[in-house]
């Protein structure tokens, strides 16, 4: 495995044989929190910056090369968008005054972040559908992650007006 394949399936975990996007977004997840145990929430936004920009000129060369368009095993998209959608709910849950809020927050964030990559409405849909090459595969996960995000913010709010 070379280190472009390496990088788009993320570490392999796009190798799955079984729903290899919630398994990358799963992965990214968890990351995501081992980042955010040790550095600051700013660290993780620059990673998630530099992986979009870096992922869509590696999946560009990837498409180039075997000729398909948003291979299955391409979860870079998933581990960019995830992250997103944890920064909105981390950053959320810290003013929140209720119990459990982080753990809702994260939860929340995969739920959200997942269900609107696979649901893919209006303008994702769109860009999945007609945005080609590296462009295409990273901004519908980015706006999925967005969505996700701040549907989880809506979510914590929410239950903070009720508990």
């Amino acid at each position: 495995m070379n280190l472009n394949r390496l990088f788009i399936t993320f570490f392999g975990t796009g190798l799955s044989p079984k729903a290899p996007g919630t398994v990358g977004s799963f992965a990214a997840l968890l990351v995501g929190l081992l980042i955010l145990e040790f550095f600051p929430m700013e660290t993780l936004f620059m990673l998630t910056l530099a992986i979009t920009v870096i992922g869509i000129f590696e999946i560009n060369k990837y498409e180039k090369e075997t000729g398909s368009h948003d291979d299955k095993s391409i979860v870079i998209d998933e581990v960019a968008g995830m992250w997103i959608a944890l920064m909105f709910a981390i950053a959320t849950s810290k003013t929140m005054n209720y119990a459990y809020a982080e753990e809702i927050a994260i939860v929340g964030s995969f739920i959200a972040f997942r269900l609107f990559d696979i649901w893919k409405p209006s303008t994702i849909g769109t860009i999945d559908r007609k945005v080609k090459g590296g462009l295409g595969v990273m901004g519908d996960d980015i706006l999925a992650g967005i969505a996700g995000g701040l549907l989880t913010i809506v979510v914590l709010l929410g239950l903070g007006k009720v508990l």
